[in-house]
């Protein structure tokens, strides 16, 4: 099942989830997109979201408004559909309606195959230098196996010496309902609390995170630059 976190309220960019894609709010939007490959819910915290959602004909479940995170959303929602503890959950962000179903697709096998081998999953994709140094955009390192080692804002690694590639972190995740409910049994930690990034509390507790690449020219919108920019690439 797929799983889309819908807050209302955001700091950087109000009321984003709501933002015009084409004529249609944003987090529609992606929800269309991925339900090509799985079963969509979206956990959202507000009713007028839940309205709009069941105007649009998709499924949506209320969740409290008091979450830190949404991967805490996500697991409130859990409950609330009453899914199998061995249930491979896929949280794509609200912010991705640009993501390709073939990489939700791709991802879902990912996480299927490896279910057994990281605590949980996420993907990025390859980037140049141009666009690193925005703090809305989060990076990755990873080990030689791909398993992540660290997410920032920052630029990482630094480029003490010539650095051409950069690793993109794309806002998807997979994890088993077991997974996802240790998670948020887990205090959110001091570097989660410092960069702003939820996947950091599993890192910082010695968890294992695998990551995939792909391929994919989908814009993030975090920002209402990230908007501009994406209406001048996909031309809406």
């Amino acid at each position: 099942m797929i799983i889309i976190p819908a807050r209302l309220s955001s700091t950087r960019f109000k009321n984003k989830i709501l933002c015009d894609i084409g004529g249609v709010p944003m987090f529609v939007v992606t929800a269309r997109r991925v339900s090509e490959c799985d079963e969509v819910v979206i956990a959202v915290d507000d009713e007028s979201v839940l309205d709009i959602a069941k105007t649009h004909g998709l499924n949506a479940v209320m969740t409290s408004t008091s979450h830190q995170s949404g991967t805490d959303r996500i697991n409130e929602a859990c409950r609330n559909l009453n899914l199998d503890q061995n249930d491979i959950v896929i949280n794509v962000q609200a912010d991705e309606p640009f993501i390709e179903p073939e990489n939700i697709a791709k991802f879902r096998e990912f996480c299927k195959k490896r279910q057994n081998k990281a605590f949980m999953f996420s993907c990025y994709k390859l980037i140049n230098d141009e666009l690193v140094d925005d703090k809305n955009l989060v990076k990755v390192v990873t080990d030689i196996d791909d398993f992540a080692l660290y997410f920032s804002r920052s630029r990482i690694p630094f480029n003490r010496a010539e650095c051409k590639t950069y690793k993109a972190h794309l806002g998807i995740y997979g994890y088993s309902v077991a997974s996802l409910n240790e998670f948020c049994s887990l205090a959110p930690s001091s570097l989660e609390n410092t960069e702003k990034l939820e996947q950091l509390r599993a890192l910082q507790n010695g968890k294992r995170i695998a990551m995939l690449e792909i391929s994919s020219e989908s814009i993030g919108i975090d920002s209402a630059e990230d908007l501009k920019r994406a209406r001048v690439k996909f031309d809406f």
